[in-house]
């Protein structure tokens, strides 16, 4: 859930996970640590993975990293069976507590069952409400196990029927991929407000957040699952069903500025090349006189490839980016988190010394980073500092799986663009706006009565109903919703 704010040691929004499933492969456990590892950008905090061998369900599930957890021969060896599906997790706040890390599991009177979601649901706290009140007894915090006792709760009829009549129930953001003794069931929720592609490797099919997680085990991307398509793989065909209510697309955006992968293409669009056009169109809508182009490694490098290409200005690495530095190393001490930014990122002084430099970067959410690196920049001898930043200004909380800081905290929530500029120390700040931002995706325009995709960060217009956050309710138990997601 977003409803509280992360205790942050860097200064970006974080998508909450990613799924991957296989069936029809002896390997299967492997494979999906392989697909989690291409997945983990979409989150550090702990991981998991279950198999079925035609007569158990094997788990494991740890905190921290893909590669801290499945890397060893004895763990992959134990999650034997030709089905698997694994989920890798980022957590709002709170602990990082291991009943928490999916995929769930339980077992119901048709047998076992596991799910993994990415998403959030934003009538979490009602359902928990009522679920609690006829008799359910709930073994985390997560929104995921609303959907398991809703499961339970359901009139009866095999795990596919049940699963629909839980999913009627949600609002807010899901793809969920799910494993059962027969199959693999993946869905997405009616908008298609997070992504979720099917692929194919030999005889075996895949589910996947993104295509990246394709690649890395070889498979052939066959297409996205539909907004609000269940599909349903035996590991011989795959069965698709459309058992809920059509409703308006709505992808969500940043998925192309920011969390997905730049080598993934999602609904038909190459990540890379999305965040080049979103370059272009900030290029042409804030020209600036300047030296250089400099990316904020490593989000900002396809805008700033963008941008420098249509200026006409030259492009360079002027900052290093440390990829060997993990969030878990810097303590929470002022001292060491102020630290932070150059732990992570280092001016490269003799191509920036003297120059009107131009900073590329994808979002600013509270402004800390970027004034650090500002100033990072400045120490090293840089003439003049302007910033452009390729998506409009994030004013919003999302409350559909991204984890957000209250409005409050955002700095664009409460300072113009030109406060902005002075709070973070350049002679110059632009973001793209809205059109353009549409316009890099392909669109003419952005359709203000219908948007086509969920821009509610930056616009304020949220496309599916705020059941729990327009519900009053009490502050004291705000605490369910804030650890929903882990």
């Amino acid at each position: 859930m977003t409803l509280a704010t992360h205790p942050f040691d860097d200064d970006k929004l974080r998508e909450e996970c990613g799924v991957f499933g296989i069936i029809g492969k002896d390997s299967a456990g492997a494979m999906t640590a392989l697909g989690l590892h291409a997945l983990q950008h979409r989150g550090q905090e702990a991981a998991g993975i279950v198999s079925f061998d035609g007569e158990h369900f094997h788990s494991h599930h740890g905190i921290g990293q893909v590669g801290e957890n499945f890397n060893s021969e004895s763990v992959i060896n134990r999650l034997i069976g030709n089905a698997a599906i694994g989920h890798t997790r980022y957590s709002t706040t709170g602990e990082t507590a291991l009943r928490n890390v999916q995929p769930l599991f339980a077992d119901f009177d048709f047998g076992g069952f596991a799910i993994g979601h990415n998403g959030n649901l934003t009538n979490c706290y009602t359902l928990h409400k009522q679920l609690v009140k006829r008799g359910c007894l709930f073994c985390s915090t997560s929104d995921t196990e609303v959907i398991i006792h809703l499961m339970a709760m359901a009139r009866g009829g095999n795990v596919i029927d049940r699963l629909i009549e839980a999913l009627r129930q949600i609002e807010g953001a899901w793809s969920v991929v799910c494993l059962t003794q027969d199959m693999i069931i993946g869905a997405r929720d009616p908008h298609g407000v997070r992504p979720l592609v099917l692929g194919r490797v030999d005889d075996a099919y895949v589910l996947a957040s993104e295509t990246c997680a394709l690649d890395v085990i070889g498979a052939d991307f066959v297409r996205d699952v539909e907004p609000g398509e269940l599909v349903i793989l035996d590991g011989k065909e795959v069965q698709s069903l459309r058992p809920f209510m059509n409703k308006p697309h709505k992808f969500c955006i940043f998925e192309y500025i920011y969390f997905a992968r730049p080598d993934s293409s999602v609904e038909g669009r190459s990540v890379y090349e999305m965040r080049k056009n979103i370059g272009v169109e900030l290029a042409r809508e804030t020209p600036v006189e300047a030296d250089i182009v400099v990316p904020v490694p490593d989000s900002g490098v396809p805008s700033a490839i963008g941008y420098a290409q249509e200026s006409g200005i030259s492009f360079d690495f002027g900052i290093i980016r440390n990829h060997y530095v993990g969030r878990t190393f810097i303590q929470p001490t002022d001292r060491i988190r102020h630290l932070g930014v150059k732990l992570k990122h280092n001016a490269n002084r003799r191509f920036i010394e003297g120059k009107r430099v131009i900073l590329v970067d994808d979002s600013i959410v509270r402004g800390t980073t970027s004034t650090k690196i500002v100033k990072m920049v400045r120490d090293a001898g840089a003439k003049e500092v302007h910033m452009r930043i390729s998506s409009p200004p994030t004013r919003h909380s999302c409350f559909y799986g991204i984890d957000t800081p209250q409005p409050e905290k955002l700095l664009a929530h409460n300072y113009t663009v030109e406060q902005m500029s002075r709070f973070i120390g350049t002679d110059s700040l632009a973001f793209i706006s809205l059109t353009g931002l549409y316009r890099a995706m392909g669109e003419t325009d952005r359709n203000a009565q219908n948007p086509q995709f969920c821009d509610a960060c930056f616009s304020g217009d949220y496309p599916i109903s705020l059941t729990d956050l327009n519900s009053n309710i009490p502050q004291g138990e705000l605490s369910f919703l804030a650890k929903a997601s882990e």
